[in-house]
């Protein structure tokens, strides 16, 4: 009997020790690997920045281009100021979505104007300025984002220098339906958003829509066909970030000349 003991106290012994040794090795590659996967975050977020600004061709150096074309500004979308870092992130590292989803980085939205079905705004955003050859903003890329069918809709929108007229979309993440909703990610769907207005006259309403048989040329996207909720989705979230409870108070500042530069 007591051998027997000996014996199962000795396979747990190997069990626990080897079950130490695999935590270590695997949080030992965690923590290794982490530096390499932010860097490879950092430079599909800029692929994403550069697809949505028209920039993005087969063979750009994305790090290059990125560099050379983009301003990367921090924006407290409270006081419409720029800040240096936010959270003790600089504007390179800073993650406008993860601080959404920290109560003390984000402002809960109130259900009544909260379109997008997000729950929270971030406090500070991040926002890409890109600039011609002599100075002048030539695209701005903002973050949106909101409720479709399954789940939320992550994407980077580009307007032209008017701060009204679409440049580009880019949906880079969601959940949505492939060959459905999924379609937000076809080339011919974002191609109909090049040109359309956001604002009607003064920039003083939202008149983008998405809808079935579109009414007016230049402010409305045709409807995903068999996606009803997700084109909603779209719809409402286009409504909420481009209101003045978000970017519309921001857009109308750059529009002026008023925003400081940090």
């Amino acid at each position: 009997m007591a051998k027997k003991n000996e014996s199962l106290g000795k396979t747990l012994f190997v069990v626990i020790a080897l079950c130490l040794v695999c935590a270590i090795i695997v949080s030992g590659a965690a923590v290794g690997l982490k530096p390499i996967q932010q860097k490879n975050a950092a430079l599909d977020m800029q692929r994403n920045v550069l697809d949505a600004a028209g920039l993005l061709e087969p063979s750009t150096d994305v790090v290059a281009v990125f560099n050379e074309r983009v301003e990367t500004k921090l924006i407290n979308l409270n006081t419409l100021e720029v800040v240096d870092q936010a959270n003790g992130e600089d504007a390179a590292n800073y993650d406008p979505i993860a601080a959404a989803n920290k109560p003390e980085w984000s402002t809960q939205l109130e259900k009544a104007n909260d379109t997008a079905g997000i729950g929270t705004r971030e406090n500070v955003t991040k926002v890409y300025f890109i600039n011609g050859e002599q100075g002048d903003l030539e695209t701005l890329v903002l973050y949106i984002r909101g409720y479709g069918l399954w789940g939320t809709m992550y994407g980077l929108i580009s307007l032209q220098p008017d701060l009204n007229t679409v440049r580009s979309v880019n949906f880079y993440e969601h959940s949505e339906t492939p060959g459905l909703g999924g379609e937000i990610q076809n080339p011919k769907w974002v191609a109909q958003w090049q040109g359309k207005e956001i604002y009607g006259d003064n920039n003083a309403e939202v008149e983008f829509d998405v809808m079935k048989s579109p009414k007016q040329e230049n402010h409305d996207v045709d409807a995903l066909s068999g996606a009803t909720l997700t084109s909603n989705g779209v719809d409402n979230l286009m409504a909420y970030w481009f209101s003045d409870k978000a970017y519309g108070p921001l857009l109308d500042k750059i529009r002026k000349g008023e925003l400081n530069n940090g």
